[in-house]
């Protein structure tokens, strides 16, 4: 490869590094294993990768020419290859590449495992769409990485990118036994916490939202076309007819959520079998669209039917509904926020169950205990509460989880 065909590649590298926002780092960042060979992020479309890979390399680096960042959607792949890219970035010295949007790169995963095979001491980082699956075969990666799923911003995290207030992440436990303590030294500090949690919820899940004045949902919705448009049919190899079923079907659910599923109907709109509909419908939930819950986590690894079905999280509500109702809005965000860090199912009786130890009711401030009085380790999560009592839980507290 020539010297000047690798020059127009640095230059667009110098120019996102330059352009990166350096104000606010987010938590995740320090929890990667930046050391680890082979590593990989993955996460949905505008929570921020490649931000995170920029910030990465400009706070941690002494000399930014021993790293190269390129994205796989770039046209120079066009006309070559991962590894013509790796063997002269080697010969310059470089020893870290970061490889952003993968699966814009046909067989990323054998290129990937072949580089990191023939160069022992080069560390390769790549992200790609939620939606990636490492397939075993000639290419497996997966006793070879290292993998990380990033999610969009917590509550905490959005407090903290509006200088708010700079909180502490707190446990699960501290919040079911210490949260009246918590609520009030976060009144001490930022005084009526409602007007900031009511705008997270509209906007605040993605990144995004800072660097745009106006029509974030517009731009949330070209999002959701995107990964629906290009991401899915590069991940799951799927047709034009099933990409616009699988929009339909988002569009749908994105109006009768939450809901216990009479999926028969829902195929039946589709004009698709059970098998295609559960493809597509677990297609969305790879790519953090939508949330599935079941009353069993191993009906989800193997393709089962959900007892409930929600939007990922609340923005997306917003953007994608047109009857949002705040009870549900409310439902999402524990969904949400909890996911991250623990397990969720859908219980008998109650909203959610966690980590099968303990059941929520999810509300307004005049939610009562009438659906789950008699249950051990119940709690209610309620909003517009800015400061709780006993198994009374303001809901907002559970975005402090991550």
């Amino acid at each position: 490869m020539e010297d000047q065909d690798f020059q127009s590649l640095i230059r667009t590298y110098h120019n996102f590094l330059s352009q990166v926002d350096m104000a606010y780092i987010r938590p995740i960042m320090d929890t990667v294993v930046w050391d680890d060979r082979l590593i990989e992020i993955k996460g949905a479309k505008g929570v921020g990768k490649t931000t995170m890979l920029l910030q990465h390399i400009k706070r941690d680096f002494v000399d930014i020419d021993d790293v190269l960042y390129v994205s796989l959607d770039n046209l120079w792949f066009k006309s070559h290859t991962i590894k013509e890219l790796a063997d002269y970035f080697y010969s310059q010295g470089g020893r870290y590449l970061f490889l952003d949007e993968v699966h814009y790169y046909p067989y990323w995963q054998t290129a990937i495992k072949n580089l990191h095979d023939e160069y022992s001491d080069l560390h390769i980082v790549f992200t790609g769409s939620s939606m990636l699956q490492l397939e075993a075969g000639e290419g497996d990666l997966s006793r070879r990485l290292i993998d990380y799923h990033m999610p969009g911003l917590s509550f905490r995290e959005y407090l903290e990118l509006e200088n708010v207030a700079h909180l502490p992440k707190v446990s699960l436990d501290d919040v079911l036994t210490k949260h009246t303590q918590i609520a009030l030294d976060i009144k001490d500090k930022i005084g009526n916490i409602q007007p900031y949690f009511n705008a997270y919820l509209q906007h605040g899940y993605y990144p995004f939202y800072k660097s745009i004045k106006a029509g974030f949902e517009i731009r949330l919705q070209h999002i959701v076309n995107q990964v629906l448009e290009s991401d899915y049919p590069l991940v799951d190899n799927v047709s034009i007819a099933t990409i616009e079923k699988t929009k339909k079907m988002l569009v749908v659910l994105a109006h009768s959520v939450p809901q216990v599923p009479t999926l028969n109907t829902l195929y039946g709109q589709l004009e698709t079998g059970r098998n295609q509909g559960m493809k597509m419908l677990h297609a969305l939930h790879r790519a953090d669209l939508l949330t599935l819950l079941t009353d069993n986590t191993k009906n989800l690894k193997s393709l089962g039917r959900p007892e409930k079905i929600f939007l990922n999280n609340p923005n997306l509500m917003y953007a994608l509904g047109t009857n949002t109702e705040i009870g549900t809005v409310r439902e999402t965000f524990f969904v949400n926020q909890l996911m991250q860090t623990h397990n969720l199912k859908y219980p008998p009786k109650g909203d959610f169950l966690v980590d099968d130890t303990y059941l929520f009711e999810v509300g307004g401030a005049s939610k009562t205990f009438n659906q789950i009085k008699d249950e051990p380790n119940s709690f209610l999560a309620v909003d517009n509460t800015e400061i709780g009592y006993k198994s009374r839980i303001p809901l907002y507290m559970f975005g402090l989880l991550y």
